[in-house]
């Protein structure tokens, strides 16, 4: 297995595993999956990544920015989504690491997610790479099946990007 930057090509392969979360509900609030000029448009060209093995992409990660504004030009939210026939194996944390190294290097100071609440696995991933609660915002989007979801907001300082006082 290894970690590539994302590129158009591989967008069938992530189209598939976003659409198997969406499906299973609990991971995203869409209905349906994005094109892929939808989804380009909202993500950090340079800092999206899959993983693969051999040519099959079996997760993905990428960032998309957290605003158009210069002073919040070192904030993304992060997604992170595996392939369900290989959950449960280190694929997402690996991804989630990764695109946290990429992201310091590009000068990102902070990473955040809104996860629903019931994605505990999604939670203590985040968490298990540094990432921690900062608030719950109750039943603040819904499922796929129209029930209203709280989402958990999480977020991960830079150790490395030195913050000025």
């Amino acid at each position: 297995m290894k970690i590539d930057v994302m590129n158009p090509e591989d967008w069938p392969f992530v189209s598939n595993i976003y659409t198997q979360s969406i499906e299973k509900g609990g991971a995203s609030v869409l209905s349906q999956c994005p094109t892929y000029s939808e989804w380009d448009a909202k993500h950090h060209a340079d800092l999206r990544f899959v993983m693969r093995e051999e040519e099959k992409v079996i997760g993905w990660c990428a960032l998309s920015p957290y605003s158009d504004r210069y002073a919040y030009r070192g904030v993304a939210e992060v997604s992170v989504y595996v392939d369900d026939a290989y959950q449960g194996k280190g694929i997402g944390k690996t991804l989630l690491n990764h695109t946290i190294a990429r992201s310091e290097e590009k000068g990102i100071w902070t990473l955040f997610s809104k996860t629903f609440s019931s994605n505990v696995a999604s939670i203590k991933l985040q968490e298990s790479c540094g990432f921690r609660v900062v608030g719950i915002h109750e039943k603040l989007g819904h499922d796929r099946w129209g029930k209203f979801q709280d989402i958990t907001i999480l977020e991960r300082r830079s150790k490395i990007i030195q913050f000025e006082q």
